[in-house]
């Protein structure tokens, strides 16, 4: 019968330690795969582009009719190719067959000089050795059939004339740009240095007839030849490089009187400006010297002088030669270059960084690029009429190691710094998604929470552990349970909606609480232990909580009702005004300090619980020793329970820690979500998890911002699994120091 029962109760311990290793090991795996699955979702941000070639088209056997510009549609189905006969094919990418070709008549038995396209690369701008431009303008529809089958339809929308140059000298260089109202602007370089306008715009009179205005203008850049002219896509700034390295940007909301803005040497070295191209947004301006040295610069204002001024925002990975092509994407910061000796290349604006490197026939020259509307393809034409369509897949060129955690320099800026900003108003926004803001409000929020629950949980669980009365200490430790029951979203909407508020009106006698309220508990303890015994009033030992408790809200009260005075006279009257001025800071109402008491409250119960139960669970014969050996319960505390409790207390402590910093609701409610690096704890922030609730609904399904969120959460399990393997090493290392004592 006792050998049964032992049989038994051995089945029964293997068994349990059984499901209890499987448990263990089914947890650290689900653990696992949760993080191979948020880290599978992030990775791809660091891939690299990759660039195919899909089809390689002969556009014309005439060898010579020489091409010199291409274009493509959205749907990357119809190229176009303008030839130096005046001719525009468009031509079927698939079927490989001219859809459709027409003969520009207002270029018959004009000889074509140079060739450039818009922005927006739907026109055309040839130039004559007349003084002559014309423009043409490229159209393409889509119709849909029953079957959803799409076709595209290529059509010339219109030509226009314009007489540039009254003297009919050859243009040399050309460019147009095209505002919101369909004025158009042109830019003509004539001669060595002078530059001639065409601006027509166009306005609705009050019987509805078109009104339209032609306005010409001119300037001669100094004595030094120009070597390149850009417009940007709305036609209101110019951008003018020289053969000694020089850029001059114009302002042209006058038509009638360009206004130089600013002046930039751009080579050191006095290289020619081989190239120049306005990026997506005409804020960026990518420029490309003789030597094959790209840089991008844009306009800025002088925070002392307050005028406006080019500055170096990037530095790119140069070239083997001079820049032939630069063609800008229409979607993103992204463009294409291309050398005098067919090098090809993907960079983007934001990340500084090639995305890859375009593979081209060595024995053609290269003419012309198109970027596709949607940046994800190109078409490469050839001087001997081939074109080479290229897909192009980028789908996340601005990340890089450098944009999560290191500074950029955006458009706009006036320097580099850390942001993050995921949207924008308008389709040219640049994303920002630095992710140093959101560690470091964390990090921040994480510290003041823990300033505040450390202290109060600590020094109550010694308390309650060492000094209360039994009676009193379940009573306290219900409440703490009750406490750790309130769901942090109750918490961060009582923080938000009543706290936030309330502490802005009352901060100077909140301020002061910290000082009154222990000289108010000092001064009644002293009579409560001097005074009080003399007319014989007596408290039983382990109910000075009693009196201890009216006395902190006594000293609480005394410091709110003087909290206005004490404003008035240290703070002249407004706490506020006073930050603003002194420490220059602004105040706002929903800041680190609110956040610090309303997530520290969430944290107590936790750093509580597991502090109060391992001072309770040292054992007695070491205070009873340390009482017998003549020391006082305040000394036997500090001397043998703390140290003996130390491994306990500190594994609380950084639970506490990992329980503040993946806390979500609270940080959501109770501050401004302020991605911001200050210390200053009037201001807000905004940690990883509140961003990732904050951005997820709002993130397109695998995009960039989908994936950098992932990414964030990779950092916060990270960040946990740092804290929690810090905190079992230093346990075992207490617990192995003092489990000898």
């Amino acid at each position: 019968m006792h050998n049964s029962k032992h049989k038994r109760t051995l089945f029964y311990n293997d068994a349990a330690r059984i499901v209890i290793y499987s448990g263990g090991i089914a947890v650290i795996i689900a653990v696992l795969g949760i993080l191979v699955f948020i880290f599978n979702e992030a990775f791809p941000l660091f891939s690299s582009a990759e660039t195919k070639c899909q089809k390689k088209i002969k556009t014309f056997n005439n060898k010579s009719e020489k091409p010199l510009i291409t274009g493509v549609d959205e749907y990357e189905e119809i190229a176009f190719v303008f030839t130096d006969s005046a001719n525009i094919d468009f031509i079927d990418i698939k079927n490989q067959k001219i859809k459709l070709s027409r003969k520009i008549e207002e270029l018959i038995d004009h000889k074509i000089s140079v060739v450039n396209k818009d922005f927006l690369n739907n026109h055309i701008v040839v130039a004559t050795e007349k003084g002559e431009a014309v423009i043409i303008s490229v159209g393409f529809s889509s119709n849909f059939d029953l079957n959803n089958s799409r076709t595209v339809n290529p059509e010339i929308a219109g030509v226009k004339y314009f007489n540039v140059d009254s003297l009919k000298r050859e243009i040399r260089k050309i460019s147009v740009g095209f505002s919101s109202d369909n004025s158009i602007t042109i830019a003509a370089l004539v001669g060595k240095n002078e530059i001639h306008f065409v601006s027509e715009s166009k306005s609705t009179s009050l019987l509805g007839e078109d009104d339209v205005t032609i306005l010409k203008s001119q300037i001669i850049q100094g004595e030094e030849k120009i070597s390149a002219i850009e417009l940007d896509a709305a036609g209101n700034k110019l951008a003018v490089g020289t053969e000694k390295g020089f850029l001059y940007l114009y302002s042209l909301e006058n038509k009638s009187t360009p206004v130089l803005i600013s002046t930039a040497k751009v080579s050191e070295q006095n290289h020619q400006i081989a190239n120049l191209k306005f990026l997506f947004g005409d804020q960026s301006i990518v420029i490309a010297d003789g030597k094959g040295n790209l840089s991008s610069w844009m306009l800025l204002t002088d925070e002392k002088s307050g005028r406006k001024k080019l500055e170096r925002s990037h530095v790119f990975s140069p070239l083997h030669s001079e820049v032939n092509i630069i063609a800008a994407s229409q979607r993103d910061k992204s463009f294409i270059v291309v050398d005098k000796f067919n090098q090809a290349e993907i960079i983007h604006l934001t990340s500084a960084k090639t995305l890859a490197n375009i593979k081209l026939n060595q024995n053609r020259k290269i003419r012309d690029v198109a970027y596709s509307p949607k940046a994800n393809g190109a078409l490469l034409l050839y001087e001997d009429g081939l074109i080479e369509h290229i897909s192009i897949n980028a789908a996340h060129a601005e990340i890089s190691t450098k944009t999560l955690f290191g500074k950029v320099w955006y458009e706009g800026y006036a320097k580099p710094e850390y942001v993050w900003q995921s949207t924008g108003g308008t389709d040219d926004f640049e994303p920002k998604f630095s992710l140093i803001p959101l560690i470091f409000g964390t990090i921040k929020g994480t510290l003041y929470a823990l300033i505040f629950a450390i202290p109060i949980a600590l020094l109550s669980a010694l308390y309650t552990a060492l000094f209360v009365h039994p009676r009193i200490k379940n009573f306290i430790k219900t409440s703490v349970e009750i406490m750790a029951a309130l769901p942090s979203v109750v918490i961060g909407l009582i923080a938000g909606l009543w706290l936030a508020p309330l502490l802005e009106k009352i901060l100077p006698g909140v301020f002061l609480i910290f000082f009154i309220s222990p000289l108010t508990m000092f001064l009644g303890v002293y009579i409560w232990r001097n005074l009080l015994p003399r007319f014989g009033f007596r408290l039983k030992e382990g109910y000075e909580i009693l009196i201890l408790v009216p006395l902190l809200i006594i000293g609480g009260q005394i410091a709110l009702w003087i909290g206005p005075a004490f404003e008035s006279f240290v703070f002249n009257g407004d706490y506020r005004a006073w930050i603003m001025n002194y420490l220059n800071e602004t105040y706002d109402q929903r800041n680190s300090l609110v956040v610090g008491f309303a997530m520290g409250f969430a944290v107590i119960p936790i750093i509580f619980t597991i502090c109060e139960d391992a001072l309770s669970g040292v054992p007695k014969h070491l205070t009873s020793g340390a009482m017998a050996l003549g020391a006082n319960r305040w000394q036997t505390a500090v001397r043998i329970v703390l140290p003996t409790a130390s491994p306990g207390i500190f594994s609380a402590i950084m639970i506490g820690f990992g329980r503040a910093i993946g806390e979500t609701m609270i940080v959501l409610m109770a501050t401004g979500n302020t991605p911001i690096l200050s210390l200053s704890p009037f201001n807000g922030f905004r940690t990883l998890s509140a961003n990732i609730a904050v951005e997820i609904p709002e993130a397109p399904y695998l995009g960039t911002l989908y994936r950098v969120l992932f990414l964030s959460a990779v950092i916060l399990f990270i960040l946990t699994f740092i804290v929690n393997t810090t905190a079992e090493i230093v346990r075992q290392r207490l617990r192995k120091k003092y489990m000898d004592i």
